[in-house]
């Protein structure tokens, strides 16, 4: 297959915007990260998503809207908490889960009763979604479990020659997946840390509590082991050692440092020199792959503040070392 790559301008949304009408795949910016969309009404075309990404079939999928009233072809009720929700984080990094109607193929909720919405707040989203003329589902442009894709360029590595079409838009701002709330609880629960903080979540919604059950798929992304570099990772907290008695050899280790340089690693990525968490956030993934394509023998990654966005980037890092073994303080000797 072959993958046309699109302009973000009108012409280029137009014929994005062609292409999920005629039930194929387009990967779009969107504040958070890139999506691979699809018409979220039909089983045929989000298939194709789901054998684009090799992504399992237990995996619900997030549709996306351009305005809160589309929402009403989706959910079955709009709760007033819901529209508070909505009218203070949206368009915004805010996924909402609620009841689905029965127009909402089995394919997009995994076969939940459920379905996960959210407006992005990206031009480019909202315009092809717009000129789609109906809601996209559209869960992250990557090959499943890899690095969620922050650039077009990304996009193009992981599914150039899988999927239809790519719409250009260069870097995306927030670079970190939403945060994902069950409002079909009492009180709300927190699925998936992400880009809308749980401070600010918790101002609206006072008894917003965490989260899904280990190993849940109850939410987009929210499988254990997630976001994963080919590199293996090394998180740098307390937990089990690893398993190999010998020091790791720093020069042939990258290091993901949150503010500050570390010196002795064959390369070093920065978060935020100013130690901003937002900023941490929107680097986070593209840091990731650079780390990964430098033919290194593993990462470490340096923890970040658990406030704010900080809470998201942990809850990635941790997924993506999940399964592999931990640097714990008693073994920063060994790579410092």
């Amino acid at each position: 297959m072959e993958t046309r790559v699109l302009a973000p301008d009108k012409e280029g949304i137009i014929a994005a915007a062609d292409v999920i009408r005629r039930r194929g795949t387009v990967a779009f910016p969107t504040e958070t990260v890139y999506g691979l969309g699809a018409d979220a009404f039909s089983a045929r075309a989000v298939a194709r998503v789901f054998a684009a990404k090799e992504r399992p079939r237990f995996d619900p999928i997030i549709v996306h809207v351009a305005s809160p009233e589309d929402v009403q072809t989706l959910w079955t009720s709009v709760p007033p908490l819901a529209r508070t929700l909505m009218e203070r984080f949206w368009p915004g990094p805010l996924t909402l889960v609620l009841p689905r109607r029965r127009r909402v193929p089995g394919i997009v909720t995994a076969g939940l009763p459920t379905v996960a919405v959210r407006m992005p707040d990206h031009p480019v989203a909202l315009a092809l979604i717009r000129a789609a003329e109906r809601p996209v589902a559209a869960p992250s442009a990557n090959r499943f479990g890899r690095l969620s894709p922050t650039h077009h360029d990304a996009v193009v590595d992981q599914l150039g020659g899988r999927i239809d079409a790519i719409v250009a838009g260069g870097a995306t701002p927030v670079g970190i997946e939403s945060t994902v709330v069950s409002l079909v609880e009492d009180p709300p629960v927190v699925l998936r840390p992400g880009g809308a903080p749980l401070e600010a979540l918790r101002e609206v919604v006072p008894g917003l509590r965490m989260g899904a059950p280990a190993g849940s798929a109850a939410s987009p992304g929210a499988l254990p082991r997630h976001y994963v570099p080919v590199t293996p990772l090394l998180l740098l907290e307390r937990g089990p050692a690893p398993d190999e008695g010998e020091p790791l050899d720093r020069l042939a280790c990258g290091f993901l440092a949150f503010r500050e340089e570390w010196s002795g690693f064959g390369r070093v990525e920065v978060l935020s020199p100013r130690g901003d968490l937002v900023e941490a956030g929107a680097r986070l993934f593209a840091a990731l792959d650079r780390l990964d394509r430098a033919g290194l023998a593993a990462i470490v990654a340096e923890p970040v503040p658990e406030e704010g966005l900080g809470v998201a980037v942990m809850d990635r890092l941790r997924r993506a070392a999940s399964g592999r073994a931990h640097v714990g303080p008693e073994e920063v000797w060994r790579v410092r």
